[in-house]
């Protein structure tokens, strides 16, 4: 095999993300999609052209959308004659998609590929219950008036009940924000920390907005021109005000405000070969040097649903001989605000380390100056798969205004236990 190519993130374009029902309400995972794709393809100059692929998904979807991607990019000013394919993992999906685009860059197989990730709450699908299917299906199949007749009797009012999406793990029926109540919990973190952690969210992003941080890295879209779950004007005080909405009893912590928003987004990110890039003069911004994925078996109770980035992290850097410490900048998705105050506890426990995480020691504290120093998901929106390619984009800018060398650690958590970390280095 030849030696490992270099491939680069050229850049990224997102749209801003809605609140459900909100400006988006009447868009589609389609809709949304091609305008993060099409903004990309004009900021970068790929009309008509034909890339080697284009990889990108959603969690929520319609069985409409089963080739949602490969839909986008015939819908898109991209040549018709791209490949393109969905993949999910659940909050990662745009991440993994990234990860999985670079290393085939790596390896020669094409030197310049699109990942991407969408998802609208707005737009979720609404399925008739699994009673009603089976008579539908006993429908379809009837040969006689009869018999037909016969069916359509058999249906009472409870099979017209619709079933609405959950956001609950199938095998626990609990929720994502029942189960981090439980983790919440078990660590100890306090209802102030988490205030403080959302609040900075909303200042970091009101700011890096106000600077034009976002300018060539978000296209406007259906009259949105900045991300509509921001709250500039929030503070520690009127979040301390709100009510609880997840956990029991009087020591519950976790409220609307420190818990992520049901959003409607699309992002996507340019990857290519090194050498293409320079020579279709595209910037260089990073790379992604390595990657890792976990998975915990949080069905017992004995591990958090949302901790598979802890364990991630731990074999990430044993094998690439980095310290936590390593790092200029540190983008930790924010599910819940006590998601990242979790991470952070975990890495900083030497118990924890020793014992679960197979460690000699705790991988320390960091910087907090350095964590989502523009915002994340607390007060952009959590459009399921499209926070990946939003926090890569972000972070690729940051790195290549810093230098050279300069380092940024992503940890994404993901439904089914799952997490993803990638090391991400400036070119």
């Amino acid at each position: 095999m030849a030696d490992l190519r270099t491939a680069v993130l050229v850049g990224g374009n997102r749209i801003p993300f809605g609140r459900v029902v909100g400006r988006y309400a009447s868009a589609t995972n389609l809709d949304l999609l091609t305008a993060a794709i099409d903004g990309l393809v004009a900021r970068y100059g790929l009309a008509g052209r034909r890339l080697g692929e284009v990889a990108a998904g959603a969690v929520l979807k319609h069985s409409r959308d089963f080739n949602l991607t490969r839909e986008a990019v015939l819908s898109s000013a991209l040549s018709a004659a791209t490949p393109a394919y969905d993949v999910q993992q659940a909050c990662a999906t745009s991440l993994t998609a990234a990860i999985q685009l670079s290393n085939r860059i790596r390896v020669g197989q094409f030197d310049v590929a699109i990942a991407g990730g969408v998802d609208s709450a707005s737009d979720s699908p609404i399925a008739v219950n699994d009673r009603l299917r089976k008579k539908l299906l006993t429908l379809h199949a009837a040969k006689t008036p009869l018999d037909k007749v016969k069916t359509l009797a058999s249906v009472r009012p409870g099979d017209l009940v619709p079933e609405i999406p959950r956001a609950a793990e199938p095998r626990t029926g609990l929720n994502m924000g029942q189960h981090q109540a439980l983790t919440t919990a078990r660590w100890g973190i306090t209802r102030q920390a988490q205030d403080e952690l959302a609040a900075a969210s909303h200042h970091n992003l009101a700011r890096a907005w106000s600077e034009g941080f976002f300018d060539d890295l978000v296209t406007p879209y259906l009259g949105l021109t900045t991300d509509q779950p921001l709250r500039p004007d929030t503070s520690v005080q009127k979040l301390a005000a709100l009510r609880p909405v997840f956990g029991d009893g009087p020591d519950a912590t976790m409220t609307a405000g420190n818990s992520t928003p049901l959003s409607d987004g699309a992002a996507v990110v340019l990857l290519a070969e090194q050498g293409w890039a320079r020579e279709h003069n595209l910037p260089v911004l990073a790379r992604i040097v390595d990657a890792e994925t976990a998975a915990v078996d949080y069905l017992t109770g004995a591990e958090g649903l949302l901790m598979a980035p802890a364990y991630a992290t731990a074999r990430l850097l044993s094998r690439t001989g980095l310290s936590l410490q390593d790092f200029d900048y540190y983008e930790i998705h924010e599910a819940f605000a006590s998601t990242v105050l979790c991470t952070l506890a975990a890495w900083e426990s030497d118990d924890y380390c020793r014992e679960t995480l197979g460690l000699p020691g705790a991988l320390g504290p960091i910087d907090r100056a350095k964590l989502n120093v523009n915002g994340s998901s607390l007060a952009a929106g959590h459009p399921f798969a499209a926070t990946g390619a939003r926090i890569l984009a972000s972070l690729g800018k940051l790195l290549a205004a810093k230098g050279p060398g300069s380092r940024g650690l992503i940890s994404v958590c993901a439904a089914g236990g799952q997490g993803v970390v990638a090391i991400v280095e400036a070119s």
